[in-house]
């Protein structure tokens, strides 16, 4: 296998396991708040369902945090293994953010683990409730601080450079650098959005095959309600993110959006094609791209014409944008139809079409969440480390990269379809109807 081949399946390794990981690691991030949400409502309502949502979601949380354990030692595994090079120039700098999503995991799962062993333990249930806090606090910052070696990457800060090794280290000027404002807030939003927008198709399925049981209405309201105020979050964090790329990383904005030529008033373009570098058959917005960038609608943008061709990202990415923000406002329209035909009691959002569209919902919103991490990934392409080392520079040149990838994608299946049946079969083991009959039954039991 030569060197080239060697960076090929390294990064299609890469890509693999972080597209598997993403899965489980967003929804080990949204899944904490709403349980904690569904709690407090059911402590705030007294409402009996509101707490069981709560205590199901927590039992299933527990499977996805398994996976999720060992895709995220799969990940450290590959970095030492696949990019050696990277890790011996950038490793005493990403080191802490590191180490300190690790620790904010284990105080996340020591909490996680209290929570669960004392369910009906308390008579009080908002010192339950206060177990949450810091399983929530911690699942969110391990999103934070492992996205903060994402963002060093797109914009490597807190260092001086000799005979090209890094030196004089700040980890807290590297942890704290343009990139990670706009990068942790949507990454987390987005987080929170997701995990409430997959609750949502869950339960909106379950009353599609006959459970029209409260339990499930009161789920897909609650999850629906949150699903659209991190939505319009996600969108504000967008426009920021759109901002920074214009200061920081142009060439991956013109790349996002075929800006091919530096010009002012310039339209955002949605869809298309790309032929004999012209762009056809796409939706531009006029002034739309000024104002995403500068938030002047004739402000000059930055073209592709203004970077070397190597330093161009795969300009494939338009479509990454594309999948990202269509889906990203579908979700949106559909969850503000949804609310606010509950509150104006309009039929339509009770249909069985309307609650498929919301069961489609789930899988779309996981799909908007791979293509903004794979626009994020592949829009930093040519470099590992934005303007100090290329990908090509920074992988392995083992022969045995090819098999990895055949042996991690065996896992990968494995873990996959185990979390499903198990999960499938835990609550299909278990349904709501008979949990509520039990724990009614045991109401006459002792609390501590």
């Amino acid at each position: 296998m030569g060197n080239e081949e060697a960076v090929f399946f390294s990064r299609v390794l890469t890509e693999t396991t972080l597209s598997f990981h993403i899965i489980y690691a967003t929804i080990g991030v949204g899944v904490p708040l709403m349980i904690m949400i569904a709690q407090w409502v059911g402590i705030k309502k007294n409402d009996e369902h509101y707490i069981l949502l709560a205590r199901r979601w927590a039992r299933g949380f527990i499977i996805t945090v398994a996976v999720g354990v060992v895709t995220g030692t799969a990940i450290g595994l590959q970095l030492s293994l696949l990019w050696p090079n990277f890790m011996e120039l950038a490793g005493n700098v990403i080191a802490l953010p590191l180490f300190m999503e690790t620790f904010a995991f284990f105080f996340e799962a020591i909490f996680l683990g209290i929570y669960l062993y004392t369910w009906d333990r308390f008579e009080n249930q908002k010192k339950h409730f206060l177990l949450l806090i810091p399983v929530a606090i911690g699942a969110s910052f391990s999103a934070v601080f492992i996205t903060m070696v994402n963002a060093f990457m797109n914009a490597p800060r807190g260092f001086d450079i000799a005979n090209g090794e890094l030196i004089n280290v700040n980890p807290l000027l590297a942890m704290f650098n343009p990139a990670m404002p706009t990068k942790v807030a949507h990454v987390v939003v987005t987080a929170y959005m997701t995990a409430a927008f997959v609750l949502a198709a869950i339960a909106a399925f379950r009353l599609l095959k006959g459970s029209n049981h409260e339990y499930h209405k009161k789920a897909l309201y609650l999850t629906m309600k949150v699903g659209l105020v991190f939505a319009i979050a996600a969108a504000i964090i967008g426009d920021f993110s759109g901002k920074y790329l214009a200061e920081y990383q142009p060439e991956k904005l013109a790349a996002a959006e075929w800006h091919l030529e530096t010009s002012e008033n310039a339209p955002l373009i949605m869809y298309g094609i790309l032929a004999d570098g012209e762009v056809k058959y796409a939706i531009k917005i006029p002034y739309a791209l000024s104002f995403l960038a500068h938030s002047s609608f004739t402000q000059e943008v930055t073209g592709l014409d203004q970077f070397p061709e190597d330093e161009v990202p795969p300009l494939y990415i338009h479509y990454l944008f594309d999948i990202m923000v269509t889906i990203g406002m579908w979700m949106t329209l559909l969850a503000a139809v949804f609310w606010f035909g509950m509150k104006r009691g309009w039929k339509m959002v009770s249909t069985k079409w309307f609650r498929w569209l919301i069961v489609l919902g789930g899988p779309l919103s996981i799909i908007a969440i791979e293509a903004g991490w794979w626009l994020a990934e592949v829009g930093r392409q040519p470099w590992i480390l934005r303007g100090l080392m290329r990908t090509q520079d920074a992988a392995t040149t083992s022969g045995h990269v090819d098999t990895m990838l055949v042996l991690f994608c065996l896992l990968y299946l494995v873990l996959g379809v185990g979390s499903v049946v198990v999960l499938r079969k835990m609550f299909r083991n278990n349904p709501v109807e008979r949990e509520i009959e039990d724990r009614d039954s045991e109401k006459g039991g002792d609390v501590l």
